[in-house]
């Protein structure tokens, strides 16, 4: 019990250091010789289940099976102490910035060693721990933020050479772990990844793409090891609520590779998409639904014109079936997807715009102040999201949006509820119409003032930049 507090102390104590303005690097020495030259590197005495022998008996939770097989669920307290001790390694890194880079191949050696350990439990806390250990590096070399371009490898390569060596060994250990038979370890790889490549730009993703892109495939088509059981013994039923989050975390990484890889990413939308939108029919669960449309939306956003082949196949049906779709994270997605794909098509598309306009505008009816107080926030959210979607595409094809019956319920819909992201996308439309004197806007200029009034407001949460342009718009509102 005492090492095991020893451990999470050291964690709190890096992970608050830079809020209490502590000085992390004095202590590092001896807490990194702590945790891995007594901690870590015993690991090896962790036996997997066929070495326990005598030692079994420390397990209290071994599980009989029929014809006296057991299976050991082995949670020690040694492996609790080589959980924390990792962990804390963890903080370490992601809070002491320049001053960890000398213990930087010491504890990378020791967590590559326990990345093969036996037990799922070690190899997760590993999957989480190691992105960390690229922040002393960028801390270090690189001012605290690698200043990379969206699918840019033509130009040079901005990351110092000790950083790039260093993200190599971390991804190919990452990798690794995307290949386990644990879900959780495998949630935690593709999370990390994620981070890496999103922190360090294309060129830390370009010398394993191939396998990158393979797993994160084969993981989304329920082929790989950690799937096995799945696909031998039959999916859960498609109406089954319990949302794999192993699934969420491959389609947040397809969403990273698209934003960092940009268009290059598009010469694989055709292995991609059919896995994504496989999560998107509507016999599977309202979560997996909203996670696939999410993910489409996220492609759109990142890809931008380079969608366009996959338009009428993809984008757009998965765009209406979600708007029409019974859940509000679902439509609130769908909405997003819906504005972006105008936003970047633009023109292209102005064919679609009526059946696209067709499935929206029922989301403005949602009577957001009639929800519930759990419900409140989502059914704001979708209004906000279907507001959103009509300014983008006002802004993208204004001549393909029949203004008198669209603009009502656009301006209704404002000030934004909870979706504040949103908010320069909605006023961008507003003001662009008031600086085109659109005789539409301009007939409705008192409910233009309304909503800049309150936008403008003290406690409103319009972002600084915004409401300055909304205040200067004010008097030729009068």
């Amino acid at each position: 019990m005492w090492q095991s507090s020893v451990e999470h102390l050291f964690s709190s104590f890096f992970s608050r250091s830079h809020v209490l303005k502590l000085a992390p690097h004095l202590y590092l020495q001896r807490m990194n010789d702590q945790l891995t030259q007594r901690e870590l590197q015993s690991l090896a005495y962790i036996a997997p289940p066929k070495q326990l022998g005598a030692f079994s008996g420390l397990d209290d939770s071994d599980d009989e099976e029929e014809g006296g097989n057991y299976v050991l669920h082995v949670r020690t307290a040694l492996l609790e102490v080589k959980k924390g001790a990792i962990t804390a390694i963890g903080e370490m890194a992601a809070h002491s910035g320049a001053a960890f880079v000398p213990f930087l191949e010491q504890v990378m050696q020791v967590l590559q060693k326990a990345a093969s350990n036996w037990h799922p439990l070690i190899k997760c806390e590993v999957s989480v721990a190691l992105p960390s250990l690229i922040m002393p590096s960028v801390e270090a070399n690189h001012g605290g933020e690698i200043n990379w371009t969206k699918g840019d490898l033509a130009g040079a390569n901005p990351m110092h050479p000790h950083t790039q060596a260093l993200v190599g060994a971390v991804l190919t250990e990452l990798i690794m772990l995307m290949k386990d038979d644990d879900k959780s370890t495998v949630g935690k790889a593709c999370e990390g990844i994620q981070t890496v490549i999103e922190t360090c730009g294309p060129h830390a993703l370009l010398p394993v793409a191939n396998d990158c892109l393979q797993n994160t495939h084969e993981l989304l088509t329920k082929a790989a090891p950690c799937l096995a059981a799945e696909e031998m013994y039959g999916e859960l039923p498609e109406d089954d609520d319990d949302h794999d989050v192993v699934m969420q975390a491959a389609c947040d990484l397809v969403g990273g590779f698209g934003r960092v890889m940009g268009t290059q990413f598009a010469q694989y939308l055709p292995q991609f998409l059919p896995a994504i939108c496989n999560y998107a029919k509507s016999s599977r669960p309202p979560s997996d639904r909203s996670m696939a449309v999410g993910c489409l939306s996220e492609l759109a956003q990142e890809l931008e014109g380079s969608i366009f082949d996959h338009w009428q196949g993809v984008f757009l049906p998965a765009s209406v079936a979600g708007l029409n779709d019974a859940d509000e994270n679902v439509k609130r997605n769908a909405a997003f997807c819906a504005g972006v794909c105008c936003e970047h098509l633009g023109d292209r598309i102005a064919g679609d715009y009526a059946q696209i306009l067709q499935a929206i505008s029922p989301m403005f009816s949602i009577d957001v102040n009639a929800a519930s107080t759990g419900g409140f926030e989502s059914a704001a959210a979708c209004v906000d999201n279907a507001a959103a979607a009509v300014a983008r595409m006002i802004m993208a094809s204004p001549n393909s949006v029949p203004m008198a019956q669209v603009l009502p319920a656009l301006l209704s819909a404002l000030p934004l509820k909870t979706d504040m992201t949103e908010n320069e996308t909605v006023y961008k439309c507003v003001l662009g119409l008031l600086q085109m004197n659109h005789p539409e806007i301009v007939s409705r200029k008192a409910d233009v003032k309304r909503i800049f009034t309150a936008a403008v407001a003290e406690d409103s949460k319009v972002e600084d930049e915004v409401k300055a342009q909304l205040q200067a718009a004010l008097p030729g509102l009068q």
